[in-house]
C-alpha cells in the first residue's frame, strides 16, 4: 500500500511539474506554429520575467497579486518590443537566421541578468504559502494548488481567445498559410506582434510558477526550457493541446526517472524516450501527419 502510495506522489507532483512545462512548451508552440520561428530565448525572456516579479515584491513591496499582475504587463510588452525590434527587421530572411537571431538573444538577456541582479542565488516567495495537506494519502501544498489553478485558468483563457475572437481567428489563419492570410487583409506583422505578447506571457508564467521550488538566478529556467522542448516535440510542436499533454507527460516521466533511477539521468532518459516515439511516430504524439503535394 505504501508503494502504492508512493507512485500516485509522484505522479500528483510530476503533474504540477508538468503544468509548469505544458505552459512554457505552449509558448513555444504558438510562435512557432505562427512564425515557424522556434524561440530559444523564451527561457531566458521567462527569466527576465520572474526577476521583475522580484523586483515588484522584495524591492518595492508590492503585494504578490500586483506583482504577478505587474510582471505579466512587462512581458506583454517585453515581447512586443522583442518582436518589433529585434524580429520584425528580419521577417523575410531565412527562418533558420530568425532562429540564429533568437539564439543570439538567449545569450544578451542572460548576460544582462547576470550584469543586473548578479548570478548568486535569491529565494522566490510562493503565492500561497502554507502547509501541505493531505488528500487520499497524497500530500499537495497550497502553492502547487495554485500552479494547477492557474494552469487551468491560463489553457481556458487561452483557447477561448483563440478559437472565438479576431485576433484567434487571424492567429490561426496565418499558422496556416501566411501569404493567403495577407490576400485576405489580416495584418500579418501584427499577428506575429501578438504571438510573441501571448508566447511571452505564457512564458512568464511557467517562470513565475518555477521560481518557489528552485533558487532564482539568471540559469534557473534551463531546465525549464529544455523540458518544454521535449513536451512540445512529443506534443508534434504545432499542436496547441499536445504541448500541453506532453508537459504534463514529461512532468510525471521525469518525476518517476528522478526517484526510481537517477536525477542526473532524467533529461538522457526523457529524450531517449522521445526518440523512441518519434521513431514510431515522426510527427509526435499529437501532430497532424504532413503531406507533401507534387
Amino acid at each position: 500500500m505504501e508503494g502504492c502510495l508512493l507512485v500516485w506522489q509522484l505522479i500528483v507532483s510530476g503533474l504540477i511539474f508538468g503544468c509548469i512545462y505544458g505552459l512554457a512548451a505552449l509558448g513555444l508552440v504558438l510562435i512557432y506554429r505562427t512564425t515557424d520561428v522556434v524561440n530559444f530565448a523564451q527561457g531566458e525572456m521567462a527569466m527576465v520575467t520572474t526577476f521583475v516579479a522580484y523586483v515588484f515584491l522584495e524591492k518595492q513591496g508590492f503585494s504578490y497579486g500586483v506583482s504577478f499582475l505587474l510582471a505579466l504587463l512587462f512581458a506583454a510588452v517585453f515581447g512586443m518590443v522583442v518582436q518589433f525590434l529585434f524580429m520584425r527587421p528580419v521577417q523575410q530572411a531565412p527562418v533558420l537566421n530568425q532562429i540564429v537571431l533568437t539564439l543570439g538573444l538567449y545569450m544578451v538577456f542572460h548576460g544582462l541578468a547576470g550584469i543586473i541582479w548578479g548570478y548568486t542565488p535569491t529565494s522566490f516567495p510562493e503565492a500561497v504559502p502554507g502547509s501541505p495537506y493531505q488528500l487520499a494519502g497524497i500530500y499537495v501544498t497550497p502553492n502547487e494548488l495554485f500552479v494547477v489553478a492557474v494552469t487551468l485558468a491560463l489553457m481556458l483563457l487561452f483557447f477561448a481567445v483563440f478559437r472565438y475572437t479576431k485576433i484567434g481567428l487571424a492567429m490561426r489563419a496565418t499558422s496556416q498559410d501566411t501569404m493567403t492570410s495577407e490576400l485576405m487583409g489580416i495584418q500579418v506583422s501584427s499577428v506575429f506582434t501578438w504571438t510573441w505578447v501571448v508566447g511571452t506571457v505564457l512564458g512568464g508564467v511557467a517562470g513565475m510558477l518555477t521560481a518557489p521550488t528552485t533558487m532564482l538566478d539568471p540559469n534557473f529556467m534551463a531546465d525549464v526550457l529544455i523540458m518544454a522542448f521535449a513536451a512540445a516535440v512529443l506534443g508534434g510542436f504545432i499542436s496547441l493541446p499536445g504541448a500541453i499533454l506532453g508537459g504534463l507527460i514529461i512532468g510525471v516521466v521525469g518525476n518517476l526517472i528522478t526517484f526510481y533511477v537517477s536525477a542526473e539521468l532524467k533529461t538522457a532518459f526523457i529524450f531517449l524516450l522521445i526518440i523512441l516515439i518519434l521513431y514510431v511516430r515522426p510527427t509526435g504524439l499529437f501532430g497532424a501527419r504532413v503531406i507533401n503535394k507534387v
